[in-house]
C-alpha cells in the first residue's frame, strides 16, 4: 500500500459561527476544507477522513427534546449514526466535484462506523464530551432543569450539553476500510468518534455516548498503518502558555516534550489537550508523524513551512 494519511477534521470546525449553522452553511465550509484536503491527496497519500459531530448531534438532540411530546426522542447512537451519514455525504459530493474540477480520478466514499467501548468505562459514570451549541449560563440550567442535561463550561466559550466519552477499543469496519484504501478509494470513516457499540454475548449493542473523534482517528490512523495523523483544526499551530502574554508557538515537537507540556498543563481540557494526547497514542503505536493545523495550511503544512509537526 502507497502512504497513508488520516485526516481529522473538527465537528465545530464545520461551522464558522452562531450565525453560519444552516445545513447550507456547513456544505461550504466542507467545500472549503474538501479543497484543501485535495491538495493532500495531489501529493500522492491514500486519505482516510474522520470528523467531528459534537454541534450535529447537539442538533438532532434539541429538536428531539423540543418535539418529545410530538414523536419519539432520537438516541445518542442513532444520532452519531445520522450524522456520520449526513456529514459524510456532505464530504463525498464536496470532495467529488474538487476531484472533478482538477481531473483527480478518485472516487469518495462513506463508511458509517461501529466502534467498540467498554460498557464498564468510567466515562459512563462522568459525562464529560460536550455537544451541541454553546449556551449562557441561564440558557444552560434551563437546559439542566427542563430536560436534565448534564452541563459543563467548555473552554472558556460558554456551557454546552455533556455526554458520556467512552475510550475507542476496537473498529468493527476495519476490514471494509483497508480494502477500500487498498483499492484507491478515499474514504470516510469513524466519523465523529464513530457510533459506540457495546459487545454483550456475542452481540453488539449501541449504547448512548461520543466517542472523541481525535482518539478515534488516532486509533484508525495506528490500524491502517497510517504514516501521516493529521488534525486540522481552528488553530495554525499548538502553543505554549496559550492566551496570555507568555504565548509560545511550537514548530515541531517530540513525543517526549508533547507529553511532557500536558502533564503541565499547557493544553486546555476539551480543546487542545484531546488532540496531544491522540497523537501520542499514535506515535506510541508505531506512527512516524502527526501535524496539527488549520484547514487552509495543509498544503503548507505538509511541506515542513507551517503548523505544529510532532515525531516520535
Amino acid at each position: 500500500m502507497s502512504k497513508v494519511a488520516v485526516v481529522a477534521i473538527g465537528g465545530n470546525s464545520l461551522i464558522k459561527d452562531k450565525e453560519h449553522q444552516t445545513v447550507k452553511d456547513q456544505y461550504e465550509a466542507i467545500k472549503e476544507t474538501c479543497h484543501h484536503i485535495a491538495k493532500l491527496i495531489e501529493l500522492g497519500y491514500e486519505t482516510v477522513i474522520t470528523h467531528g459531530n459534537g454541534p450535529q448531534v447537539g442538533f438532532i438532540l434539541l429538536r428531539s427534546e423540543l418535539a418529545r411530546d410530538k414523536i419519539h426522542p432520537v438516541p445518542i447512537d442513532s444520532a452519531d449514526a445520522d450524522t456520520q451519514g449526513a456529514i459524510g455525504y456532505n464530504i463525498q459530493m464536496a470532495l467529488g466535484n474538487e476531484f472533478q474540477r482538477k481531473g483527480i480520478k478518485k472516487n469518495v466514499v462513506t463508511v458509517v462506523t461501529q466502534i467498540v467501548v467498554d460498557k464498564e468505562d468510567p466515562a459512563f459514570r462522568n459525562p464529560t464530551k460536550p455537544i451541541g451549541p454553546f449556551y449562557s449560563r441561564e440558557e444552560a440550567e434551563r437546559g439542566r432543569k427542563q430536560y436534565g442535561w448534564e452541563i459543563i463550561e467548555d473552554a472558556g466559550r460558554g456551557y454546552r450539553r455533556a455526554v458520556p466519552s467512552p475510550k475507542p477499543k476496537r473498529i468493527v469496519e476495519l476490514e471494509a476500510i483497508e480494502t477500500l484504501i487498498r483499492n484507491g478509494f478515499v474514504v470516510v470513516a469513524a466519523g465523529g468518534g464513530g457510533i459506540p457499540v457495546i459487545e454483550e454475548e456475542g452481540e453488539l449493542r449501541g449504547i448512548e455516548a461520543v466517542i472523541d473523534k481525535d482518539y478515534a482517528s488516532s486509533l484508525l490512523a495506528s490500524r491502517v498503518g497510517a504514516q501521516l495523523f493529521l488534525i486540522s483544526t481552528s488553530v495554525e499551530k499548538v502553543c505554549l502558555y496559550f492566551n496570555t502574554p507568555e504565548q509560545r508557538q511550537i514548530d515541531l515537537m517530540s513525543l517526549r516534550e508533547a507529553e511532557q507540556y500536558l502533564s503541565q498543563g499547557h493544553f486546555p481540557e476539551g480543546s487542545m489537550a484531546p488532540k496531544i494526547r491522540a497523537v501520542i497514542s499514535f506515535l506510541k503505536a508505531g506512527g512516524k508523524e502527526a501535524i496539527i493545523t488549520t484547514p487552509e495550511k495543509i498544503e503548507e503544512a505538509i511541506k515542513g513551512i507551517t503548523g505544529t509537526r510532532i515525531i516520535p
